[in-house]
């Protein structure tokens, strides 16, 4: 079941579709090589031009990318649909604020190739990029903010893959969209060959949360409770973290390969979205949640470090947020914090300004704590009165360095997704249990 998420909705701060960014280009005559020589070969009355046009795009996939001369790391990224007089018009959606505003509805639609059914749209757009994109078609046209509730819903529910690309995006109404520099994610594919560890799960009931939730123990290949203690990782957003990104494979891959230590991984699930949204927001609850139940539960069942500079903390998004703010709160308990796409921007309760873990780090003492940063560069979307998620993780970062903490800071080329996700917790579980 795919989650909805409207302008209109308080998960919207939080989670979106793929923030993406790209300059469209004029309509007038198409920029790509190949559309150009198309438009010429059915002026000219070459018969069949179309046809075999489209044969080669089923057999090459979508979206069309060519390069650009003389334009280093940068590529033309086509989007194509095929469509007759029943389509009156097509709309690449790659985030919500596509369809927010009129300029943006306008910069996302394709336009018809004359006297074809080919509709298209030509952006320019670094080569090393990775996301996620649907079409709407016989879209109303309508900007969201005039649109209701209902017909936000019926939008949403209306958008398709492409069918010519036949990568998977995790979505049924979306596809995956990897130029040809998007870095690898090698350690997501499974490797029947490699040593596998053990995945236990348990229903876990919170009294100060007043829930339950489904917890994942993940215990290394070989696992030896009776031997040196194992450091130990928190993983927030449990399901997505054991499923749709393959934490425990990628463990297992990293293991196998000798890039990191042996340890014990516990995924956390969320109750609900409603919870999320609740717990994650530096809510001092879930720091005790965690500090006062989980981990106790934890170090009563399995063999793990108490050394805080041992035990990690690791979300995305709000999980990110939550992550960084519970080390923060329980430092003797949480020594690493692994963020990907922190929600920094966040606006505490009580406070008037946005940013608030960063004035918190800013102005409080140096805490024995150890960062892992990745933002997308894509994620610059500004938000009224706070800003963009990419600029708060830069903002967070110089706190950082200037405080004076150990911190790694990355940028990949993608948006607000898992697609991206999946590889960079191989990188900050390499980066904070490595080998020593």
């Amino acid at each position: 079941m795919r989650l909805r998420i409207t302008l209109r909705h308080p998960l919207w701060v939080c989670l979106s579709l793929l923030f993406v960014g790209g300059r469209s280009l004029p309509a007038q005559e198409p920029a790509s090589p190949r559309l150009g020589e198309l438009r010429k070969q059915i002026a000219a009355g070459e018969a069949g031009a179309l046809e075999h046009f489209w044969q080669k795009i089923v057999e090459e996939g979508t979206p069309l990318v060519e390069p650009i001369e003389g334009a280093n790391g940068e590529v033309l990224v086509t989007y194509l649909w095929r469509g007759g007089d029943e389509t009156k018009n097509v709309l690449v959606v790659i985030s919500p604020t596509d369809l927010a505003t009129a300029e943006g509805i306008a910069g996302a639609k394709l336009e018809r190739l004359p006297q074809t059914d080919l509709w298209y749209l030509s952006r320019r757009m670094r080569s090393d990029a990775r996301f996620a994109y649907s079409f709407s078609v016989n879209d109303s046209l309508v900007p969201l903010a005039q649109a209701t509730p209902a017909e936000e819903e019926a939008r949403w529910n209306a958008l398709v893959a492409d069918p010519q690309n036949r990568r998977s995006a995790l979505d049924p109404q979306a596809s995956l969209a990897e130029l040809p520099d998007a870095p690898e994610q090698p350690w997501i594919v499974p490797h029947p060959e490699n040593p596998a560890g053990r995945l236990e799960e348990s229903t876990f009931e919170s009294k100060r949360l007043g829930n339950e939730r489904i917890v994942r123990v993940y215990t290394p290949p070989g696992y030896d409770p009776k031997g040196p203690a194992y450091p130990l990782v928190v993983i927030l957003d449990g399901r997505t973290y054991s499923s749709d990104i393959p934490t425990p494979t990628i463990l297992d891959n990293l293991l196998a390969a000798g890039r990191i230590r042996p340890l014990v991984a516990v995924f956390v699930a969320n109750p609900s979205a409603e919870s999320r949204l609740a717990e994650f927001t530096c809510n001092p609850k879930f720091a005790e949640f965690l500090d006062r139940e989980l981990i106790p539960w934890v170090r009563g069942g399995w063999h793990v470090a108490t050394d805080p500079a041992r035990t990690a903390i690791a979300g995305s998004s709000l999980g990110g947020l939550a992550a960084a703010c519970a080390a923060v709160s329980s430092p003797e308990i949480f020594g690493n914090v692994l963020s990907l796409s922190g929600s920094f921007y966040w606006q505490m309760a009580g406070e008037s300004e946005p940013e608030g873990l960063a004035r918190r780090l800013a102005t409080g003492s140096k805490l024995p704590l150890r960062f892992y940063l990745e933002a997308g560069k894509m994620e610059d979307r500004q938000r009224p009165g706070s800003p963009s998620l990419l600029t708060a993780n830069r903002h967070l970062r110089d706190v950082l360095e200037a405080k004076g903490y150990a911190v790694d800071y990355k940028e990949f080329n993608g948006g607000h997704s898992i697609l991206n996700w999946r590889g960079s917790v191989a990188d900050g579980l390499q980066a904070l249990f490595g080998p020593r």
